[in-house]
Parts: structure tokens; C-alpha cells; sequence
């Protein structure tokens, strides 16, 4: 049979109609091909990438709650009346001296913190000495206030029995004699290592 070359495209017969749909398939294919190519494709370095992020976020997280946690294991303790007269008594004591010879601690120098991890309580303070009744003759808590005797570090317990030592000596190569833990002094805002706060 012949196709009708006066008939219409559309029914030129049915080897004709398979070749249109043959030519429009592909067409559809090929336009198809180009849309998805000019979209980004997914990459497989991308959970690869994200991966590190990960990583960094949980490293970050877990330098955060050490941080935390040390700050944790000491806290601020309000230094009320009562403990104000058990270290004067503690740092009298030290030197063998009356607590009458002394009037007190100095403002702003302080400092009393519970650490977590021990029970432990911490104190540091600077005894200030009663004026003597002679100023051409120092007491003896004047005397002992200078250099070594100038402050002083105390450790305690929930009792209030505390034990002073003398920790006045200035110099930055002058040892501490007694070690308070890392966590109060940071507590404290004092230099790391120190046993005085700055400018005591």
C-alpha cells in the first residue's frame, strides 16, 4: 500500500506515525537530559562535608561543658561575721599572736569559696592589725603583717576550723605554700597558679 502524498502528515499512514512518536520521544528525552543537567546534581562529597561541622559543633559542645563543669566543682561563698572572726583568729594563730592585736580583715581582699569536688572550703584575707597605743612601738601583729604575714590563705571545713597560711611574699618567683585548686582561684578571678589575689 502507498501513502497518499496529498494527505495530511498526521495520516501518512502508520510507519509514519511510529517515526513522528520515534522523533518526539527522543526530543522529550533530550530536553529532558538538558533540564536536569543545568540543575546541580547531588554531590557525594556533601555528607562528607557536613561530616566536619559535626565534629567541630561536638568537640566545641564538649570543651564548653568541661568549662562548665570545672566552674561547677567551686563556688562563691558569702563570708559572713562568724567566719570574719574564725580566719582573724586562724591568722593570729599563725604567729602565736592575740586576736585582740588585730581589728579585723581588709575591704575588698576577701574571699571565700566551696570547692565541689572535695568539700573543701578556701578562704584568702589580709588580716589588718589594731593601731598600736605607742606608734614609736609596733605591736606585734603590726610586725607580722608585713611581707610574709600580709595575707593569707586558709582551708577549712563546714565546721569552721580553718587553717591559715601565710602567703603574703611578693615576687613572681615566690612559691605558694599551699596549693588551692585550680577551680576557687578561678572562682576568685586570681591569676592561674596564684595564691594572692592581684595587687595583695
Amino acid at each position: 500500500m502507498t501513502a497518499d502524498p496529498s494527505a495530511p502528515v498526521g495520516t501518512r499512514g502508520p510507519v509514519a506515525a511510529l517515526l513522528a512518536a520515534g522523533v518526539v520521544a527522543g526530543l522529550t528525552l533530550t530536553l529532558a537530559g538538558c533540564s536536569s543537567s543545568s540543575s546541580p546534581a547531588p554531590s557525594t562529597s556533601s555528607p562528607s562535608t557536613s561530616a566536619p561541622a559535626t565534629t567541630t559543633t561536638s568537640a566545641g559542645s564538649t570543651t564548653a561543658s568541661s568549662a562548665a563543669a570545672a566552674a561547677r566543682s567551686a563556688v562563691n561563698v558569702a563570708v559572713t561575721d562568724q567566719v570574719r572572726s574564725q580566719l582573724v583568729a586562724a591568722g593570729a594563730a599563725v604567729n602565736a599572736i592575740p586576736v585582740a592585736q588585730y581589728s579585723g580583715l581588709a575591704a575588698g581582699l576577701t574571699y571565700e569559696a566551696l570547692d565541689r569536688s572535695t568539700g573543701t572550703y578556701w578562704a584568702g584575707a589580709r588580716l589588718v592589725p589594731a593601731p598600736s597605743s605607742d606608734p614609736s612601738n609596733p605591736t606585734r601583729a603590726q610586725v607580722a603583717s608585713q611581707d610574709d604575714g600580709s595575707y593569707y590563705i586558709f582551708r577549712g571545713g563546714p565546721g569552721g576550723t580553718w587553717t591559715a597560711y601565710a602567703a603574703g611574699a611578693s615576687g613572681p618567683q615566690t612559691p605558694c605554700p599551699v596549693t588551692v585548686p585550680a577551680a576557687v582561684v578561678a572562682v576568685w578571678g586570681w591569676p592561674a597558679g596564684s595564691c594572692r589575689p592581684p595587687g595583695a
